[in-house]
Order: C-alpha cells, then sequence, then structure tokens
C-alpha cells in the first residue's frame, strides 16, 4: 500500500482501487483535542479538493478534503462516537472515508511520505 500526503495535512492510503482517507499526525496535533466529526454520506461522489469531512476541535474546525476523487463507498462511524481517536491514531484507526478512486492519475500530484515530512520542516 502506498500512501501521500497533501499540503493541507491530508493523507490517503491506496489499497487496489480503494483509497483510505484521513489526517496526518501534524494535523491532529495543530488541531488538539478533537470533540466533533461530520462523515460523508456513503456513494457521494467527491471531486479533488471537495469538502469531505469536518473535524472539530476545543481550538478550531476544519475542513478535511478530498485528495482524490472518488466515491465514497466506507467511514468510519465510530468517530462520531468516539472523535478522540483522531488524537489516538490520527495515520492509522482515526481515518475518515474510503473512497473508490476514480482517477490514479491525480497521485502524481500527491507528496509521498519523505517529501511530505520535509515540506512540515518548513512550517
Amino acid at each position: 500500500m502506498a500512501t501521500y500526503f497533501t499540503k493541507d495535512h491530508e493523507w490517503v492510503r491506496i489499497d487496489g482501487d480503494i483509497a483510505t482517507v484521513g489526517i496526518t499526525d501534524y494535523a491532529q496535533s495543530q488541531l488538539g483535542d478533537v470533540v466533533y466529526v461530520e462523515l460523508p454520506e456513503i456513494g457521494k461522489e467527491l471531486k479533488k479538493g471537495d469538502e469531505a469531512a469536518v473535524v472539530e476541535s476545543v481550538k478550531a474546525a476544519s475542513e478535511v478534503f478530498a485528495p482524490i476523487s472518488g466515491t465514497v463507498e466506507g467511514v468510519n462511524s465510530g468517530l462520531v462516537d468516539q472523535p478522540a481517536a483522531i488524537n489516538e491514531a490520527a495515520e492509522g484507526a482515526g481515518w475518515f472515508l474510503r473512497l473508490v478512486v476514480a482517477d490514479k492519475g491525480e497521485l502524481s500530484g500527491l507528496m509521498d511520505e519523505s517529501t511530505y515530512r520535509n515540506f512540515l520542516e518548513t512550517l
């Protein structure tokens, strides 16, 4: 599985034609304690850059953008009752949604892990 990152601090992990999307550990640390999550409806079509989800913390509310285009095929409904899972495992069990990938070519505009880590050093 390959993982890619955006400058807005989303990650996307590709497994065949399925993309799992979440926010990075850096993003959750900037947000602070997550208290609320709004997830998209299954079947929703998302274009790259569309608002895919909303996350609210004690500090701020923030949108989670679709890093690539696709159709929502699953959501992490456990986050609704346990939004703190994002703080505990942002790049693992704290994932937000899964997409059926529409265009794998869109991955070329994203960063690999090494490039993302270098990007973080510039912030």
